[in-house]
């Protein structure tokens, strides 16, 4: 399968949210999918922390563009959407950037499942989500 992370970067850049999160899609294989985010104030939540929902965000797009590969790659297929997701928060982050990394676990004609890792760059994981995709009907 032939893969443009351009064509990717493209598709995704109308996922707002992620976008203005500071959501980047670093490498798209049809085996890992690795997204980032660089830590700023706005990540904050009111203790300091990392707020939970920009590290779902960061998770959310990794699952989103690794369920979305072959449509994205020209594949006569509808789009990937979350039917469930599960995160669980392990620890809080010391660093200045998270990683996502998505791998399927299993995926079929119309269902997936996906495991999202989420680290940060002093290799503390942060995160694991297990995520459901349902492919819909090409239009």
């Amino acid at each position: 399968m032939d893969i443009d992370l351009n064509k990717f970067r493209t598709f995704f850049s109308a996922d707002h949210w992620a976008a203005a999160a500071g959501v980047v899609i670093d490498s798209v294989q049809e085996d890992l999918v690795q997204c980032s985010m660089e830590i700023t104030g706005v990540h904050r939540n009111a203790g300091g922390g990392v707020q939970g929902g920009a590290i779902f965000t960061l998770a959310d797009l990794a699952f989103a563009v690794h369920s979305n590969l072959d449509m994205v790659c020209g594949a006569d297929v509808g789009i990937t959407v979350g039917q469930s997701c599960s995160i669980s928060y392990l620890k809080s982050t010391r660093g200045r950037r998270l990683i996502a990394r998505s791998v399927c676990l299993s995926k079929g004609k119309n269902m997936a499942v996906y495991r999202i890792s989420v680290s940060d760059d002093l290799g503390i994981s942060i995160a694991e989500m297990i995520g459901n995709g349902f492919t819909t009907a090409p239009k």
